[in-house]
């Protein structure tokens, strides 16, 4: 059985590693006494299959993840049984069950948008949103190597200040495999520093699969 499950990642878990995060879900599953499938082989691994990294110090409430079970079972029951085991900082949103023969989810992943709030402000920041869209390329450097990022930004445009008085931007990134977009980079080029922010995930956009028969 394949369960699709959206979950939040709050502040409890932001210095969590997208390895470490894996970890968590398989003692989450059998902490919730759920009947977690393994592959097959010489080496079997827990099937769990996580849709996007969220970089360290982000928090979310949409993301998503595949977990295969051994036997049937409600829905209702296994958020049931999720949310008396999950740890802080893990929410459980949404449990649905999905068809087995479903791609998987990076290869159906389109985009990721996601909020920014600056914890010191950034002149001009208006100015420099319009400059990066305006922008034919925009060479950066990831790990030693180079690339665009232009291409990468979708959406880009300031919001309205929260609460606190502070600067707050709302960008669309590719999150397509080979064509991802990090908002550090974006934070970075409007003149901010990635570790003076706040970064929250505000949505995950699939590619919409029609079934087969």
């Amino acid at each position: 059985m394949r369960t699709r499950i959206v979950f939040s990642k709050t502040d409890a878990m932001r210095f969590t590693g997208h390895l470490d995060l894996h970890r968590t879900w398989e003692r989450l599953i059998r902490r919730a006494a759920l009947p977690l499938a393994y592959t097959q082989g010489y080496s079997p691994h827990p099937r769990i299959n996580l849709a996007s990294a969220l970089p360290l110090g982000f928090t979310s409430d949409c993301e998503v993840v595949d977990i295969w079970l051994e036997a049937d079972i409600l829905p209702a029951d296994i958020q049931a049984a999720l949310e008396r085991a999950a740890p802080p900082g893990i929410g459980i949103l949404d449990v649905r069950q999905v068809d087995d023969r479903a791609p998987t989810l990076q290869t159906i992943l389109e985009a990721s948008d996601f909020s920014i709030t600056f914890l010191n402000p950034v002149p001009n920041l208006e100015e420099g949103c319009q400059a990066l869209l305006s922008a034919e390329k925009l060479p950066r450097r990831w790990r030693d190597k180079p690339y665009d990022l232009r291409p990468l930004i979708i959406e880009l445009r300031p919001l309205a200040y929260d609460e606190q008085g502070r600067q707050r931007v709302a960008v669309r990134l590719s999150a397509r495999e080979g064509a991802t977009g990090r908002p550090e980079e974006v934070i970075a080029a409007l003149g901010g520093s990635p570790e003076d922010t706040r970064v929250y995930r505000e949505r995950l956009i699939f590619r919409e699969v029609v079934p087969t028969s």
